[in-house]
């Protein structure tokens, strides 16, 4: 954890590394609600997810109390075999149990997918220079413009956003009756998250992710929710610098562990 880190000595950074290490638990919980899966089983305070069609991190476990270790470690491998892909669980330092990460190391699971937890107030995000059309619910303009940019299967992808019970926003910029820009964000305990950020190459360098992020933080902000937060891999350096820039910092890193069997 970068922010979160402790210092040399004192009751009070303590306090405070605690404080963020709840923070960022609860925030990966609020990711998991914001993109519910198909499939979601609770085993000893271990959130088990399977959500076949949707990205990958969707199936994955969220390993977040302790406890036996390697007979759950079994109980997982044994429950996505019977679903017939391979186990991954969300390894966030501070997080999940001191020793999973290298228990699973020495199971063969190999590393994946650094991922970075970042956070920002809504009311940092300086404003867009393109229009932005924000809606309730995802429109076909929304949806087939998100679904060429992200690729997958749209069935399941039409299912997962059924699933959402929260308040969302769904943000798209048009320019020349083409939708070249899209987000989502979901509204959670006064927290608001930003999924599904896409440009189409040809807009780049426009301003219209900018723009974007700048509707839904103004969204978030109408709604109540004083943070943002969002996921992004640590080796996407354009989107880093798009995040850097509406003030976004690191909360926290974490990566997968993911099965060769």
């Amino acid at each position: 954890m970068t922010e979160c880190s402790l210092g040399p000595h004192g009751t009070a950074t303590l306090v405070y590394y605690r404080h963020c290490v709840s923070l960022v638990r609860a925030l990966q919980e609020r990711a998991a609600r914001a993109q519910p899966a198909s499939l979601v089983v609770e085993s000893a305070g271990w959130v088990l997810r399977h959500s076949p069609g949707c990205s990958w991190w969707l199936s994955s476990v969220l390993p977040h109390r302790d406890g036996s270790l390697a007979s759950r470690v079994s109980l997982v491998e044994e429950f996505y075999a019977e679903h017939g892909t391979v186990a991954r669980f969300q390894m966030t330092p501070g997080v999940c149990p001191p020793s999973l990460d290298g228990l699973l190391a020495s199971r063969g699971y190999r590393l994946e997918s650094p991922v970075s937890l970042q956070t920002s107030s809504s009311a940092l995000v300086p404003a867009g220079p393109l229009p932005v059309w924000v809606e309730d619910r995802p429109t076909s303009a929304w949806f087939d413009a998100s679904y060429t940019m992200h690729g997958g299967d749209a069935v399941a992808e039409r299912a997962l956003l059924s699933r959402v019970a929260l308040p969302s926003a769904y943000a798209r910029v048009v320019v020349d009756s083409q939708v070249v820009a899209v987000g989502r964000a979901v509204l959670d305990t006064g927290w608001a998250g930003l999924f599904g950020m896409a440009t189409l190459p040809a807009a780049r360098g426009r301003g219209a992710a900018r723009s974007v992020l700048a509707a839904l933080a103004a969204w978030a902000g109408g709604g109540g929710a004083e943070g943002l937060y969002l996921q992004v891999e640590r080796d996407n350096g354009p989107a880093l610098r798009l995040y850097a820039r509406a003030g976004f910092t690191e909360a926290a890193q974490y990566h997968y562990r993911v099965s060769c069997g």
